[in-house]
Order: structure tokens, then sequence, then C-alpha cells
């Protein structure tokens, strides 16, 4: 038995070793990058199907306001999507991370301090792939990045098509009666709208309170993520 498996500590790489694992790091920093594009796609998506929604209901007075309700649905699909893709992303972003956190800044600076398991976190993290973030946590995640905007630039443009056509607003029940969607009321249209905007943004908070915690130096359990 040697010192090392005495102690319980590892050997250090050696330098075949250590060109390994910097091949491994840049094959992770190309599976992000991959994936990150896959992100873009979906957020792309969701700009063009608004912006042809907003080119539909502002191309004339007389033009139903249909389309903007009916664009939040798929909206919501790539949102779907796109939470489903980030999931596979951050394993690739967290990987690399944390080969920059415990390899790299340590060996530029050797008074950074690696965390003494993270081999075996990432060994087991090769053997026994898993996500790092809920479906959830995907989700709040990328409606903070882009699809709050999206969302909000959606609302505002449904309001003020309301508010403006087929002329100026007059009055509060004519502000109800313009967002009438066949026989369902303007009341429920709004308050179902004001549900999804509230719900999006619900998710978003949480998320962003969820990281803070999970990142806290004093809560944090030292894994992937």
């Amino acid at each position: 038995m040697t010192d090392h498996e005495q102690h319980g500590a590892l050997p250090e790489f050696s330098g075949a070793e250590l060109g390994v694992i910097a091949h491994l790091y840049r094959g992770e920093i190309y599976r992000s990058t991959i994936w990150r594009t896959r992100l873009d796609t979906t957020t792309n998506w969701s700009v063009v199907t608004l912006g042809v929604a907003l080119s539909i209901v502002f191309s004339s007075p007389s033009a139903s306001p249909l389309p903007l309700l009916l664009v939040g649905v798929l909206i919501l699909l790539f949102l779907m999507i796109e939470a489903r893709r980030y999931r596979y992303f951050n394993v690739w972003r967290a990987r690399c991370r944390w080969m920059e956190n415990n390899f790299y800044a340590p060996l530029l600076d050797p008074r950074e301090a690696a965390a003494g398991h993270w081999r075996s976190v990432l060994a087991a993290d090769y053997r026994r792939p898993t996500y790092h973030v809920s479906f959830g946590v995907a989700i709040g995640r990328r409606i903070r990045r882009n699809y709050l905007w999206i969302i909000t630039i959606q609302a505002g443009a449904f309001i003020g098509k309301l508010l403006v056509h087929p002329a100026a607003l007059q009055s509060v029940d004519e502000f109800f009666d313009r967002a009438n969607v066949g026989p369902i009321p303007g009341e429920i249209i709004l308050a179902m709208g004001a549900l999804y905007v509230v719900t999006l943004a619900a998710l978003a908070i949480w998320s962003d309170v969820h990281d803070r915690r999970k990142w806290d130096p004093q809560s944090s359990t030292g894994g992937m993520g």
C-alpha cells in the first residue's frame, strides 16, 4: 500500500494524465457550446413567432388580437423544449465549471484550495450521469434569462391593442368587450392572461431564490450544478 493510499489521498496526476484532463475539458467545452447553440434556436423561434403575431395584429385597426393569445401557446411549448435542452446543457457546463474551479484555478494559483473530494465527484458524475437541476429550475432560469422579456412584450402588445384598436378606448366596459374571444368573456380572458404572466414570473423568482440558496457558501454542499 502506498503512502497516498494510507492517508486516503489521491496521487498527483502524471504528465500524460494532465494531457488527458486537458482534452477532456476541451471535449466538455465543445459539448456545452453545441447545446448552448440549441438553446439560442428555441429562443429565436419564440421571438420570430411573436414578431409574426405582432405583425398580424397591428396590420390594421380591425385585426383581431387573438393571434397574440394563440402565440402564447407556442411560446410555452418552446419554453418547455428549451428547459429540457437546458438540463442537458447544464450537465456539460457544470462539469466544465467544476474542473475550472477545482483543477485549473488551483493550478494557476496554488493559494486557491480545491475541494478535497472534487475528483470523486467528477468521477461519479461520469459513471452515473444525471441532471444537476430539476425541470422546474430549468424553466425558471430560462424565463429569467430570456422569456420574461418575451412574455412582457406579448402582454404589453395585447393590452396596447385593446387600448388603441379599432379606435381610442372610451370606457372600461369597452376594454373588456374588446377582450372577448367568441363566447368567452373578456374578464375571463384577461384573468387567464394575468395568471399566465404571474405564474411564469413566480417560477422565475422561485428559481432565483433556489439558486441563491444553493450557492450560498454557508449552505452549499460543494456539489456540481
